[in-house]
């Protein structure tokens, strides 16, 4: 007779810090898999207090209260249903580890420890963990398990030595976060895996957003010839039963999973802006968010993206005019409104606008108007909608893109001001991209109507803050297209000066885009989190100094 396993992927969104609430989860993933007779229960990295809980882990009060519910968890086993594999801190020997635990029978029969704790981008897990040794397979109902945490899959040191102590099935707990073709990469690097190892690797993710991460589930099984065999679907919590079965040669072969298709590259960018904004808020605590709505295509997109994340009736947007406020723009502004369905207010900023400029009046005198008057609109708009924040409790979202961000041409205390940026890693071609690609499609499972969501002139028309008459942003920076390729250079890749002149761009072009790129950096440090889309975002991923001469006067 083969044997048969029966392993349950609980890929589950936790709240970091919520113990109570994710432990709740793992039990009711438990549940689940107890009604389809799952053998075990596989949950996420650091699934008990929510990951990455940077710096939470140092209070020793969490890691007391985590270490205790692990305990609790694992008498919950004793009851002759499914096995759990969960992760959470431990504390040994006066060491802090990111742990993996195999609860069965009313205790704890296993515990790895992650071995190659990431130090790069976003992940900074030596700063908090101490590094495990390396793991040796469990033997669990007559398998030898491998128990591989995250980072110790994607390189071969881990998984072969598993495999040459004899481990028969790898099942890695993962907190790997969403970014542009993620999904592609960890096929390509785990079918290679699978080839090479020639036994079958069951990958389990969280989902969710976690401030700036956002977490895409997906999570997989490949069996030992390198075919997959089973795939859970992206951003949404899910839960699925493959069911494993060993032959007469000791191999494992999957008899039955679901097999779900994963959205394309624009459909999983949308859905992961979506996750982050609808979490951040959700997690919160808010009851919604309001937005300044200008008539432009960065607004309307993010009043878009909201409403798809929370729904019509909690997303506010308010226009606030002023003299140089097209009525192409309240137009615009007015038919996004009424396809989307949600609140909208309008508040002309005139009469505060000529208050600030009464009370500087005497100060100011003699003295020729310049970005000081425009950046006074902008910040007029700031204290009104942080006012409206206040009384009514929404948060504010805030509507830059990731090129504005870049060179700085956004308004410290103004349209910066607020709590998420819906589009801080998306660059303005990419902004484009979306609000064509929205228009067309509506990805369902989310709140917002379909159609035509974003009036087409809205998003045709020359950009442009309307803070002075007949201004347009490309009377100051170069065309979008020309402006993203060197700011994805610059930033994405930290390409050499040299390599953007050989591209034919015009020695001024560049050395200026360099310089707001460094001169910045002040203005994004003070700017609100926002959803990591590609692979470097201003944040975490980029740690640059505030004060920093540097330039590159190679050429």
């Amino acid at each position: 007779m083969s044997k048969e396993l029966r392993i349950f992927s609980a890929q589950l969104n936790p709240v970091v810090g919520d113990l109570a609430g994710n432990v709740a989860k793992i039990l009711g993933a438990r549940a689940k898999g107890a009604k389809v007779q799952a053998d075990l229960v596989v949950c996420t990295e650091m699934g008990v207090v929510g990951y990455p809980p940077e710096d939470l882990v140092l209070k020793p009060a969490l890691v007391r209260d985590a270490m205790k519910l692990v305990a609790e968890l694992a008498k919950k086993t004793a009851d002759g249903g499914p096995a759990l594999l969960i992760g959470a801190p431990w504390i040994e020997d006066g060491q802090l580890f990111n742990s993996v635990f195999l609860l069965d029978e009313g205790k704890i029969l296993a515990r790895h420890d992650k071995v190659n704790l990431p130090n790069y981008r976003v992940f900074d897990e030596k700063r908090v963990f101490a590094t495990g040794v390396k793991p040796k397979p469990v033997f669990w109902r007559g398998v030898n398990l491998g128990l591989p945490i995250c980072e110790d899959i994607w390189f071969p040191e881990i998984p072969q030595s598993l495999v040459d102590q004899g481990a028969e099935i790898i099942i890695s707990l993962n907190g790997s976060p969403f970014r542009n073709a993620i999904a592609d990469l960890r096929h390509e690097t785990f079918l290679r895996w699978a080839k090479t190892t020639q036994i079958p690797l069951i990958f389990v993710n969280q989902v969710g957003g976690q401030d700036e991460l956002v977490f895409d589930g997906a999570s997989f099984s490949y069996d030992a010839q390198g075919k997959i065999v089973q795939q859970l679907p992206a951003f949404i919590e899910a839960m699925s039963l493959a069911v494993w079965q060993q032959d007469e040669q000791g191999a494992w072969h999957c008899k039955n999973a679901e097999l779900s298709t994963l959205p394309d590259l624009m459909e999983s960018r949308w859905r992961a802006l979506v996750l982050g904004i609808a979490d951040y808020v959700n997690k919160n605590g808010f009851p919604g968010v309001v937005l300044g709505l200008s008539g432009g295509i960065d607004s309307g997109l993010a009043a878009t993206l909201a409403v798809d994340a929370l729904g019509p009736e909690r997303v506010w947007c308010v226009m606030m005019p002023s003299k140089h406020t097209s009525d192409e723009s309240l137009s615009d502004a007015k038919n996004c409104i009424d396809a989307l369905g949600c609140r909208y207010d309008k508040i002309d900023i005139t009469p505060t606008i000529d208050a600030l400029h009464l009370s500087l009046a005497p100060i100011f005198d003699g003295q020729e108007a310049d970005t000081t008057e425009e950046n006074l609109q902008s910040r007029a708009r700031a204290v009104l909608l942080m006012a409206l924040s206040n009384k009514f409790g929404h948060m504010v979202l805030t509507t830059g893109n990731k090129s504005e961000m870049a060179v700085g041409y956004a308004t410290l205390y103004g349209d910066m001001c607020g709590g998420y940026n819906a589009l801080k890693d998306i660059y303005k071609t990419e902004v484009f991209a979306l609000a064509h690609w929205r228009n067309q499609n509506c990805p369902e499972g989310l709140f917002g109507p379909g159609g035509i969501v974003m009036p087409e002139n809205m998003i045709e028309k020359p950009p442009t803050a309307e803070l002075r008459d007949n201004q347009k942003d490309e009377d100051s920076l170069p065309p979008y297209p020309i402006l993203d390729d060197m700011l994805m250079a610059l930033v994405e890749d930290e390409a050499a000066v040299a390599s953007l002149l050989a591209k034919g761009y015009s020695k001024d072009d560049v050395r200026r885009i360099e310089h707001l790129l460094y001169l910045a950096e002040y203005k994004r440090r003070q700017a609100p989190p926002g959803v990591k889309i590609g692979t470097r975002n201003f944040g975490r991923d980029r740690r640059y100094p505030i004060t920093n001469k540097y330039r590159d006067n190679e050429e």
